[in-house]
């Protein structure tokens, strides 16, 4: 098939030369829409309603606010966290069909922080973990079975996917694809 440049800026602004030309670029990423979560950091209380990307760009005052609630609460110390994590809450949401308060277990962790926790677990924390990097969440959705969170995780095929049911949270990160059951 022939497209003449007219036809191709015509598709173009649709989305759906993109689409066409990489089908699994398209069914991984999200609508070009505003993304908007519902936060709860369950150790500080805090609750915040972000709308982070406003359908063009990713909004840097929101990402400061998510940035500030997902803190290491322990040290008050704020660190710029990955906004792919945000996207896979939002995706995760999408997939689950729901847009429940994402409950933060840990967001970022000082590495003085992530040291403290590894010494007074028995092998749950990691060494080079990506808490550290701000690239990690522990999280659970309100009203929403952790093993249905877990699965929806689990079928972005991205980043790191951490499930602890007795823990009553799913781990997702942003680094290398893999998988793992912990308590």
């Amino acid at each position: 098939m022939i497209v003449s440049r007219r036809d191709f800026l015509k598709f173009a602004g649709s989305g759906l030369v993109v689409a066409a030309c990489a089908p699994t670029i398209a069914q991984a990423s999200l609508p070009v829409e505003p993304r908007v979560l519902a936060l709860n950091n369950l150790h500080t209380g805090e609750t915040l309603e972000s709308c982070y990307f406003n359908g063009h760009r990713y909004v840097r005052s929101e990402l400061k606010r998510l940035n500030h609630i997902c803190r290491d609460f322990r040290r008050n110390e704020v660190y710029p966290m990955d906004k792919g994590l945000f996207d896979q809450l939002t995706r995760i949401q999408t997939l689950i069909g729901c847009e429940a308060e994402v409950q933060i277990i840990s967001g970022y962790r000082s590495p003085a922080t992530n040291e403290m926790l590894r010494n007074n677990s028995n092998g749950g924390v990691a060494q080079k973990s990506y808490h550290m990097l701000g690239k990690a969440f522990d999280f659970r959705l309100d009203g929403v079975s952790l093993k249905q969170v877990h699965e929806a995780a689990l079928s972005l095929n991205v980043g790191g996917v951490g499930y602890y049911p007795r823990s009553g949270f799913v781990h997702i990160d942003t680094g290398p694809v893999r998988r793992w059951q912990g308590s």
